[in-house]
């Protein structure tokens, strides 16, 4: 469906607007601010069907309160050797971003073992991927093209791929789902590259089970698709794996799936820092949010700011009569790009 009539999307919001209030906090965390392109997405899921996007939508709410999806952010996988085994096993990484803005994962579907944790942790680490992608990476490319940015394209390497693969297919089609259902109309397109010859056994297994909207958005290219894919993107956004060249001879491509990898380190250190933050809200502390790239001066007035209006906050009790409130006793600063500023 190209595109969705604004009627459409108005009989949505109506709809929406009746959600229970304790299903409209999370609704926030989907759609980041633009309400309507997210609303379009689902309609889209759906074939321009309000009743039915709107059941998609609702069901989506319901099991990210479910599951607790909201605070996934601030429960890293522990210890750091599991997460590195998951990240060995799970192949998947940030290479870069098109000519449009748009970020590229690349995904190694042939080398991922998937053997080294329970189903349990390779799906939360999906999840905690695809949020990470949707509240922190998508936003930051809006902000810096300066337009709505809510789609990604994936590249997905069949390096090694065996039927033997198929053993997890099981994991996959619940990782699928997981898409489908909640994150539905953010990947535009699914390159595959480094097909082998069991590829067209193995596709013929997959496609069936996969939504018929997702299969009209795969193209497969040929070889290791570096021609095809420069089309889109510079060749520093190309994943290792589709790089017939280096830029320099002594110069190995960084390998995105690794845990080395500035966005895995990125990612974890978040989450980390969110666990932090979280365990400080329950001790009683105030956790502040400073601006990306703000120097000592700026970090020093919003802590001040932000003591003066908990100094000048009060609440009422029971009676209705005033009080002032206890200072908290502590304070944690989040800064928002912690590997260039530290607090």
């Amino acid at each position: 469906m190209a595109v969705v009539p604004q009627e459409t999307i108005f009989q949505f919001e109506a709809l929406m607007e009746e959600v229970d209030e304790s299903l409209k906090k999370t609704l926030q965390n989907v759609h980041q601010g633009y309400p309507h392109e997210t609303l379009t997405r689902f309609l889209k899921a759906r074939e321009g069907n309000v009743a039915k996007a709107h059941k998609m939508l609702v069901d989506c709410m319901n099991w990210r309160v479910e599951n607790e999806i909201d605070e996934i952010l601030s429960k890293p996988i522990v210890p750091i050797e599991l997460y590195k085994d998951i990240r060995d096993s799970q192949l998947i990484g940030l290479s870069g971003y098109t000519y449009e803005g748009l970020p590229v994962f690349a995904i190694g579907v042939g080398l991922s073992s998937f053997d080294k944790a329970s189903a349990h942790y390779y799906i939360q680490s999906h999840i905690q991927l695809n949020e990470y992608r949707d509240r922190l990476i998508l936003p930051r490319a809006t902000k810096k093209h300066g337009k709505h940015i809510r789609k990604c394209i994936k590249i997905l390497d069949m390096t090694g791929l065996k039927l033997s693969s198929l053993n997890n297919i099981k994991l996959l089609t619940s990782i699928s789902s997981i898409d489908d259902l909640n994150y539905p109309e953010i990947t535009q397109t699914y390159y595959i590259v480094n097909a082998p010859y069991v590829f067209s056994a193995c596709w013929k297994i997959v496609k069936p089970l996969l939504q018929e909207r997702t299969r009209r958005k795969i193209e497969v290219l040929s070889g290791w698709g570096e021609d095809e894919l420069l089309k889109i993107m510079d060749y520093s956004a190309l994943p290792h794996f589709c790089r017939k060249r280096t830029s320099s001879p002594q110069k190995t491509p960084e390998n995105c799936f690794s845990l080395e990898h500035p966005f895995h380190q990125q990612l974890y250190n978040y989450m980390k820092q969110q666990s932090s933050a979280t365990q400080l809200e329950r001790e009683g502390s105030i956790y502040v949010t400073v601006p990306e790239g703000a120097d000592e001066e700026e970090i020093a007035k919003v802590l001040k700011s932000q003591l003066e209006k908990i100094k000048d906050m009060e609440v009422s009790d029971s009676s209705g009569a005033s009080k002032s409130m206890n200072l908290p006793s502590s304070f944690c600063c989040e800064v928002q790009n912690p590997s260039n500023v530290a607090v």
